[in-house]
């Protein structure tokens, strides 16, 4: 075959191209755009890391100002149940006062009522007293046909009436 006797005369010759070519692509490829790949793959890896890091650091102030407004907002809500604690008392307290006040007032006139009360049944029995008086004198005199003194009258009414 003819073209394995060539392979001799030939061989070194397409080595050398060989050689060559890889030598110039090594050159251009290897030592001319494999840096500026590795260069810009190295930015991003850094931009990547600098985003992250920047994004952790976001992420610790905002749990930060969470947690800082938790705390302002725990403290408002202990005051707001303080204040409306404070303020129950004080309308409990209030409450408590005008009931009394209401309450001795309406006392006050249930005293006042009694005593009444009481001064207008003495005044009554007084009356009932005289009165019955006189229908014992008009009795005595009409069934007994006898004259009985008012004083008399009175005493045996009292005595009755009294026990």
């Amino acid at each position: 075959m003819p073209q394995i006797e060539q392979l001799a005369a030939t061989w070194g010759s397409q080595v050398f191209w060989l050689v060559l070519t890889f030598g110039i692509v090594f050159l251009v490829v290897g030592l001319g755009m494999v840096p500026k790949v590795q260069g810009t793959v190295d930015k991003r890896d850094d931009g990547i890391a600098a985003d992250l890091a920047a994004a952790g650091q976001a992420r610790a102030e905002a749990d930060a100002t969470e947690e800082a407004w938790r705390v302002r907002e725990n403290a408002s809500r202990e005051a707001a149940q303080k204040l409306l604690a404070e303020a129950r008392a004080k309308g409990a307290a209030a409450t408590a006062e005008r009931l009394a006040a209401a309450n001795a007032e309406v006392q006050a006139r249930v005293d006042a009522a009694e005593a009444d009360i009481t001064a207008q049944k003495r005044t009554a029995l007084g009356e009932i007293e005289i009165v019955a008086a006189q229908a014992t004198q008009d009795i005595v005199a009409r069934v007994a046909g006898l004259s009985v003194s008012e004083q008399d009258a009175h005493g045996a009414v009292k005595a009755v009436l009294h026990g």
